[in-house]
């Protein structure tokens, strides 16, 4: 977000009035302090004795002042002394008690959230994740949730606090001298005032926060990875990226002299009318000590009942403002919470043994919706502006549709080899056997059953994918290639690496399977990464294999091994090639030629050649110099 829609986002927000705060999402926000009930009653009790206990040495003064000291009472004067140092004493355990129950009960609750919230996240579609910042979703894990943390605990705590002490010190000043408290409460309604203006003006600012903070993070993730900061060092961005992370920062960092300015001048406020309604009571006070009708000694005990009384209002005039503005962390776990899961496992999904590996499309559409939002700008809820245009590149045609009633069957143990232009459709279709989409109109089956009607883990562990762009994690390459198999024998592990030509190079490596790749695999050569994904996927043993060219990093030599493991492995089970090489399309039993998202033709090599339709067109621009692969 540049200088120029950040300031048209900011304008936008400033119009923009903000929903109040309903019942129902108060409600909602509660519900995760049910799974702490006992320590919500530890931290309860704990309130209820502290606030107490606070209220006793104003007592205390007053009894030694009025009574200890006239009296020349050194036995009571004792006593009063030695409970003073008592309360705070007893306090400060109980405080230990209170503060261990709430730091229980908001850890938990962090830990539940983000469980929560990940657990959702796993189950949310591609096109989610291709349409969504990582670095804003890691925003909204880490801060959002603390944030929605800290309004179940350190806002109710305060707030049950000095609900608490305001009642019980109401309750004390009415007894010493119920005109001089009917003063002190008259400035009551200053303070409500004060808190909704304010409130309403933090709640604007922290919401800006965190999307601006969401867009830092985006950056970062961006630009440090290993791909981004490639990316950055071989265009010379550098400074670009310092300009744009800048921008961003300084955004944070205004938000935040802004939010707190406005609550220093809260305090401020809070401050004055507290001093206002000291000064009015000090004054009657003092008339009516002069008057004969009040002691000096409850005076001065109204006097520190004033800060018992005024610090918990003018907290609970800004607890308020903090729940306000803690709500908003609240409405932003929940907008990730309520999207819908596009999809999903169907009730009653069937569950398969052993799955032969017939693969049919049948009439099959499919779009990728365009212009319509598909990420987290599609769930902001006020105050956001136009999410613009979803960015599909080549995947959508004219129409929208990115595939237009694809239909063609591969029976078990074919070799079905999918050939066309970039962005016919090739990648799409082969996405939706393991559902990473759904179709939006016919049916892809597996063995006669939807794939929408099949158990997750069956349609997992029945179909294996190897991409051109391989995926590591930032671990070892044993547990890179356990990945696909956690109970795999050390046999099986080794039979993989050496079906997938990579286990001389795993052998002359210090560290052999324990040693790290490095982030997203960079400490590998491309061929060598290559070879590692054959291996986990040769190690998962699928009844059905989807390549998207899977040798197409690898040297001729290795090439041509890798490829003759994978015939092995091919064999018996359905195979889906996206093509880019002779090789391929030779030893395919079937090529499907797809182009604007449409099945074409359908034959093989010797078949298409004969009819000069686009295979051939493609044969003679794409494959007919191509080396072949023995």
């Amino acid at each position: 977000m540049h200088g120029a829609s950040w300031g048209a986002f900011m304008r936008h927000d400033e119009d923009q009035t903000p929903p109040e705060i309903d019942r129902a999402l108060i409600r909602r926000a509660l519900m995760y302090a049910r799974g702490y009930k006992m320590h919500v009653v530890v931290v309860l009790f704990t309130i209820l004795i502290i606030s107490l206990l606070s209220l006793a040495p104003p007592l205390l003064m007053r009894s030694l002042i009025d009574e200890a000291i006239p009296d020349a009472n050194l036995r009571l004067v004792s006593i009063l002394g030695l409970g003073m140092v008592a309360v705070p004493l007893v306090n400060g355990v109980f405080g230990v008690v209170q503060r261990r129950a709430t730091a229980m009960m908001g850890e938990g609750i962090i830990y539940d959230l983000r469980r929560e919230l990940f657990d959702h996240l796993q189950q949310m579609s591609l096109g989610f994740f291709t349409h969504t910042k990582t670095g804003e979703l890691m925003s909204r894990l880490n801060s959002d949730v603390i944030g929605a943390q800290q309004a179940v605990t350190s806002t109710f705590v305060s707030l049950v606090s000095n609900v608490v002490t305001v009642v019980a010190t109401l309750f004390i000043m009415t007894r010493l001298e119920w005109r001089l408290t009917l003063l002190a409460v008259s400035i009551l309604p200053l303070f409500i005032v004060a808190s909704r203006q304010v409130g309403k003006r933090l709640r604007l600012v922290r919401r800006r926060q965190m999307a601006a903070n969401a867009e830092m993070n985006s950056v970062m993730q961006e630009t440090l990875s290993v791909s981004g900061a490639l990316l950055v060092k071989l265009f010379g961005r550098s400074r670009f990226e310092y300009d744009r992370f800048a921008l961003h920062a300084s955004q944070v960092r205004d938000l935040g002299v802004t939010q707190a300015t406005i609550g220093r001048w809260f305090f401020m406020a809070l401050g004055l009318v507290s001093a206002l309604g000291t000064a009015a009571t000090f004054w009657l006070g003092a008339v009516f000590v002069i008057n004969g009708t009040l002691t000096v000694g409850t005076v001065v005990a109204l006097s520190a009942y004033l800060a018992l009384l005024y610090g918990p209002m003018s907290a609970l005039a800004n607890a308020r403002v903090e729940f306000t503005t803690s709500l908003v962390s609240f409405e932003r776990v929940f907008e990730l919470l309520d999207m819908q899961i596009d999809v999903k496992e169907a009730e009653g999904a069937v569950v398969i043994d052993r799955v032969e590996g017939r693969v049919e499309f049948d009439d099959v559409w499919f779009g990728y919706e365009a212009g319509e939002a598909t990420g987290l700008e599609s769930v902001r809820r006020y105050g956001w502006g136009d999410p613009g245009q979803v960015e599909d590149g080549d995947k959508r045609g004219s129409d929208g549709w990115a595939l237009q009633g694809i239909s063609f069957t591969v029976d078990p143990g074919e070799m079905v080899a999918l050939v066309g232009p970039s962005g016919a459709g090739k990648t799409t279709s082969t996405y939706l056997v393991p559902r990473l989409y759904d179709a939006t109109r016919g049916r892809v089956l597996i063995d006669g059953i939807d794939v929408k009607q099949l158990a997750t883990e069956t349609l997992a562990g029945a179909v294996g994918v190897v991409t051109q762009e391989t995926y590591l994690f930032h671990d070892t390459i044993e547990a890179n290639l356990r990945y696909a198999k956690p109970g795999a024998s050390d046999e099986e592990v080794r039979s993989a690496i050496v079906a997938a030509n990579i286990s001389d190079f795993i052998d002359s490596l210090p560290e052999g399977l324990q040693t790290r790749v490095g982030e997203r695999g960079y400490r590998l050569s491309g061929g060598e990464k290559q070879r590692v994904a054959i291996a986990r996927v040769i190690l998962k043993n699928p009844s059905i294999l989807i390549l998207d060219e899977a040798t197409s990093h690898l040297d001729a030599t290795s090439e041509a091994m890798v490829q003759q493991a994978l015939e092995r492995i091919m064999e018996n089970r359905t195979s889906l090639v996206i093509a880019h090489r002779l090789s391929t399309v030779l030893n395919a039993d079937k090529i499907v030629v797809i182009d604007h998202g449409r099945v074409e033709e359908v034959g093989t090599h010797t078949e298409l050649l004969a009819r000069g339709g686009l295979y051939a067109r493609l044969f003679e621009t794409q494959f007919r110099n191509a080396p072949v692969t023995e």
